[in-house]
Order: C-alpha cells, then sequence, then structure tokens
C-alpha cells in the first residue's frame, strides 16, 4: 500500500489599510508557508497562496501569523484540498 500526503492550500484574500499595502506583502512573503504573494486591485489589496500539511498549521499561521501583521482590516480565506 501506496500512502499519499495530502497539501492544504489556502488562498488568502487580504484587505490593507491605507497606505499599508506593501508592507503587508512584505511580511507575508517572508513567511515560510507562502507559496506565493502578490499585490492585486479590486477590493482586496495582496492575495497570497499558503501550504500545509495539515489543518492545524495552516491554523495557526492564519491566527498567529497573518491576522498579527499590522495594517491587515480583513481576510477571507479560501481552502483548497490537494492529493
Amino acid at each position: 500500500m501506496v500512502l499519499m500526503t495530502t497539501k492544504i492550500r489556502a488562498y488568502l484574500l487580504i484587505e490593507a489599510s491605507a497606505g499599508a499595502g506593501n508592507s503587508v506583502l512584505d511580511a507575508v512573503r517572508a513567511m515560510p508557508a507562502t507559496v506565493q504573494a502578490d499585490r492585486v486591485t479590486g477590493p482586496y489589496d495582496v492575495i497570497v497562496v499558503l501550504e500545509s500539511d495539515n489543518l492545524d498549521d495552516l491554523g495557526a499561521v492564519l491566527h498567529d501569523r497573518i491576522h498579527s501583521i499590522p495594517g491587515i482590516t480583513r481576510t477571507m480565506s479560501c481552502l483548497r484540498f490537494e492529493g
């Protein structure tokens, strides 16, 4: 029997306060769980792709690291499960 590992990918939409978009982008790019992070136009300022081996680790990144970044006013997380 072959065991398969599952990566959990989260697409994180971040709304930042005025003038904070670049510092938010730099902070999320510095995190090991970040696969990609970009400034965007529209209702959100930054879109981040995060990957983790399990939901607990991903939740810790979101709660402990992302939500503590100065300048973030709102986030929306969309999870994708990859086999």
